[in-house]
């Protein structure tokens, strides 16, 4: 497999143990942690409330679980029960990061971060990126938006927030269950319990056999893959098209190997290429040796538009929750203060 850039350290996830340097900084890293919630919750440290619903998307682990597809679906169905949604995110990786800007379909990643202006393409509605969410979520309010959806935030405790939705990848979870750098945690595993829903990603028909990983009161997720979209005009095809054929594989994720499974799951003989998550691309990045069909994520092919050529195409994911969430999610949106209701409801 083709991989460029930093991965996680082999230790996050069971081979072997941390070094004893990162084992004395997780211990730093967790004191300084519990240090800072505890302010939160003797009241200290203030929390800041917005005048409409927050609803946080994120996980306490590093890196991605699966947080921008439950985003994008949870923004649609929101609008389909006639809410007026807005997105707030830090935009992580983009240039000039301490500039707060709306973000649209057209955005440059670079300047608008890869995962928001995916948001804003899938979505249409306001996309708002700043290292201050509470600003974020009061200019999206300005915006119109009667509640607030944060991609990734968990741990911005500055923003008061309504509901918590904990993402977690149903494959590698919690890791070794250490604190950064020991381990993948940003915050300890009794953080979970707080959340108001706990959301496993099983990947694409539970990617071999990590539907087994889900356990009590967590609500399964699927991700769905099944057609691939032309970088430069075309028609879409299924892909079903590509089953029994050799392609390139390319994702610039926080677990680009869960989309690889994804592919060969419909058949595909995959030649994957890993580039870290939010990875800049540039055209050569594209010369991939042999002139295969180019598969890669929503994500990496906002990134990649400018200079994509006939062999690469888009492959849209969809996130696939029980109908009962949805229930359960209306449900406590319905018993917030009437102040909160959408229009018309």
């Amino acid at each position: 497999m083709s991989q460029k850039g930093p991965v996680s350290p082999p230790y996050w996830y069971g081979e072997g143990r941390p070094p004893l340097p990162m084992q004395g900084l997780s211990w730093l890293y967790a004191a300084a942690i519990g240090a800072r919630r505890w302010l939160y919750r003797r009241g200290w440290r203030k929390r800041l409330q917005v005048s409409v619903p927050v609803i946080v998307v994120g996980n306490i682990t590093a890196g991605g679980a699966g947080k921008t597809p439950l985003v994008i679906e949870l923004v649609q169905r929101l609008r389909e029960e006639g809410w007026k949604p807005g997105v707030a995110s830090r935009g992580y990786g983009r240039q000039d990061a301490g500039t707060a800007r709306w973000v649209q379909a057209d955005t440059a990643p670079a300047l608008g971060g890869d995962e928001p202006v995916l948001i804003a393409y899938k979505t249409g509605v306001p996309v708002r990126v700043d290292r201050d969410r509470v600003a974020a979520a009061r200019a999206l309010v300005q915006q119109g938006c009667d509640i607030v959806v944060c991609d990734d935030g968990l741990q911005h405790y500055r923003l008061a927030r309504d509901i918590e939705i904990e993402v977690i990848d149903a494959r590698r979870r919690y890791g070794n269950g250490r604190m950064l750098p020991a381990g993948p945690l940003r915050e300890p595993p009794s953080r979970s319990a707080e959340c108001d829903f706990r959301v496993v990603n099983l990947g694409q028909g539970g990617e071999d056999g990590a539907a087994q990983s889900s356990g009590f009161g967590e609500w399964q997720m699927r991700l769905r893959i099944d057609t691939a979209v032309p970088m430069v005009g075309g028609r879409t095809r299924a892909l079903s098209a590509f089953a029994g054929q050799r392609v390139h594989a390319v994702a610039g994720i926080a677990h680009p190997q869960r989309f690889f499974a994804m592919l060969r799951a419909c058949g595909i003989a995959v030649v994957p290429h890993a580039f870290p998550d939010h990875h800049r691309y540039q055209p050569q990045d594209l010369d991939l040796g042999s002139q295969l069909p180019v598969l890669m994520t929503e994500k990496d092919a906002v990134k990649c538009a400018a200079f994509a050529n006939a062999w690469c195409y888009s492959v849209p994911l969809q996130a696939e929750l029980p109908a009962a969430f949805w229930v359960a999610l209306l449900d406590r949106l319905d018993k917030l203060a009437p102040r909160h209701a959408p229009d018309g409801r």
